[in-house]
């Protein structure tokens, strides 16, 4: 196979991943329609959503038997790690309930007296839009039933016990806490008290400046005559989002980013489900330690991350009302009378900031899924970074760590533009044997490659430069789609939006003449007319499809193309002189 053949077969492949993803597109678009709107209602402890266990059977209930069963296995008969959780309706928080809100630096948030319950989430410094601000910013968790989303936790107990729906007070008075000028963090505390069991539970949430990790402190205070034993749930509730609109060709973000549930396991590490598998692939039921449990959307993540070395049963629901549930239940805890105890989570709630992530727990930054192109995204996301701190500009990172793999790779792609160059200066004599040789393609290749071996030319010349940056364009494809970082980031003049396509096209154009340059340097001894005229193609067709991609990969390929073409166009200067005396034409 001659070098343009590769060429040629290496372009097709390229198309076909490239029509793969658009067929991704549309085959993983959730067909999960948006809820009708539900009013919230209070539901009475233990009829909604996760029940007080004093109705529960007094054994665990058989597999079979427990997705139909409406409550919970006791916590005398549970495992250690904690009872597994049945498929049963979620609460729903109160709109109408006492609620506080929180700000800080970089949150504005509102908790309610229901539950305790986490209703409104807005990111301060995530608009939806750069370049319309008054569209507002990105929010997280809200009631409102289109985008439906909140962070509850409660307690499981034979005795009574706070559930997600538990009256609690506030012990501020306060309708609104902002985070102080100089003040490193605030607290929200709460309490639940129940006088005839003698047991009080303090919920205290902790804001930190800068943070979007949240405290959430469970403290259990009892002051009665028996012990109180309970499980400490926390969850996470949402509906599904509208399904993404169907634009063109491969521009929209939101169609390829997962959508749904994931968690970690030390023994299966990262793993997620989408909303409409959670029915179909069960409950999950899964016992984890020093693990998390999150919902994913496009950028941006909220998670549970449970105390460290606690056993927790992770689990998955859809509930009443097309929401659907994310759950981990805790091992038991015993306070004895006279006695207290305090359980420590955190919940993230924010964009998908790899460091900040990390340091709540090592795994987290795994929420940030580039797919199977992580093995080439993660380390190429961290030069972009470290470039970006050197440029301070995402789009100068780009070509940097373009002009770095150039210079890594240039010992091979000097000996593969040589080889082009030489190639070129041959192509009178190949088409000399290919008048000779006619139909006899046997001959005709045969004697093609004596003559690359007596010049010392490698047929398979560009393919190798083309093969090494495609699949960094493919990695840096999902960098800029899946990394909050470069989300809207400008570059300079009309180029104010990296992961949006070039408004005037100018990248684009540029990008096609450099390939249509490219492919007049490359050349094309021995093939036949029409492969030739699919060649002079390609670059119009990679051109037009590149006028819908994110500007940031097309400064990518156009920075890449264009070092390569000088390279090439050096080569072709340096080695492209004539050789050996020409074939004589066959008599």
């Amino acid at each position: 196979m001659n070098q343009n053949r590769a060429f040629l077969l290496f372009a097709w492949v390229a198309v076909a991943i490239l029509l793969a993803f658009e067929w991704t597109r549309f085959s993983t678009t959730p067909t999960t329609p948006p809820p009708a709107p539900v009013a919230p209602v209070v539901a009475a402890a233990g009829s909604a959503g996760l029940p007080s266990l004093a109705d529960a059977p007094m054994s665990p209930p058989t597999p079979a038997a427990a997705s139909a069963d409406a409550g919970l296995p006791t916590v005398a008969d549970a495992p250690q790690a904690a009872p597994a959780v049945a498929a049963t309706p979620a609460p729903v928080a109160n709109a109408s309930a006492a609620s506080v809100e929180i700000l800080t630096d970089v949150l504005r948030l509102r908790v309610e007296s229901t539950g305790g319950t986490l209703v409104f989430a807005e990111l301060l410094d995530y608009p939806l839009d750069q370049e319309s601000p008054d569209k507002g910013n990105v929010i997280l968790f809200d009631l409102e039933p289109s985008r439906f989303e909140i962070a509850q936790t409660g307690w499981l107990s034979t005795a009574t016990a706070p559930g997600a729906d538990a009256p609690y007070t506030f012990e501020t008075s306060a309708s609104t806490l902002t985070l102080a000028d100089g003040a490193t963090s605030i607290e929200l505390p709460l309490v639940w008290r129940d006088a005839a069991s003698g047991l009080t539970v303090r919920k205290v949430y902790t804001f930190t400046r800068g943070s979007y990790a949240i405290g959430v402190r469970h403290e259990v205070i009892n002051e009665g005559s028996a012990a109180f034993t309970g499980n400490l749930y926390q969850q996470l509730l949402r509906v599904p989002p509208p399904p993404p609109a169907k634009t063109a060709m491969f521009t929209n973000p939101e169609s390829f980013s997962f959508v749904g549930a994931a968690w970690y396991s030390s023994a299966d590490h990262f793993e997620k489900r989408k909303f409409d598998a959670f029915v179909e692939d069960g409950t999950l039921d899964k016992t984890v330690t020093d693990g998390w449990i999150a919902m994913l959307q496009h950028h941006f993540v909220s998670a549970w991350v449970p105390p460290k070395g606690q056993p927790q049963v992770f689990s998955l629901h859809a509930v009443d009302g097309g929401r659907f549930a994310a759950r981990s239940v805790g091992q038991a805890v015993t306070v004895p009378p006279a006695g207290s105890d305090r359980v420590d989570l955190t919940l993230w709630v924010g964009p998908k900031l790899q460091g900040p992530m990390e340091a709540v727990h090592p795994s987290l930054p795994l929420s940030l899924d580039y797919g199977i192109f992580s093995f080439l995204a993660q380390p190429l996301f961290w030069v972009l970074n470290w470039l970006h701190g050197l440029f301070g500009n995402w789009g100068w990172a780009i070509i940097g760590i373009v002009v770095i793999l150039k210079l890594l790779l240039y010992p091979v792609s000097a000996k593969q533009y040589q080889s082009m160059a030489r190639m070129r200066a041959v192509a009178p004599r190949i088409e000399q044997l290919k008048e000779r040789y006619g139909e006899d393609r046997m001959k005709f290749n045969q004697a093609m490659m004596e003559l690359y071996q007596k010049e010392k030319i490698n047929p398979l010349g560009g393919c190798l430069p083309m093969l090494v940056p495609f699949p960094i364009f493919l990695a840096l494809y999902w960098v800029l789609l899946e990394s909050v970082e470069l989300r809207q980031a400008p570059w300079m003049l009309w180029i104010d939006n990296l992961t949006a396509p070039d408004p005037l096209f100018i990248l684009p154009a540029l990008n096609l003449a450099v390939m249509w340059a490219t492919q007049k340097l490359t050349p094309s001894p021995g093939m036949d007319p029409m492969q030739k005229k699919v060649l002079q193609w390609m670059p119009v067709i990679f051109g037009v499809m590149f006028a819908f991609f994110p500007s940031g990969l097309v400064l990518y390929w156009l920075t890449n193309g264009v070092l390569g073409l000088a390279q090439q166009w050096w080569m072709t200067k340096r080695y492209g002189g004539p050789t050996t005396p020409a074939v004589a034409k066959a008599k």
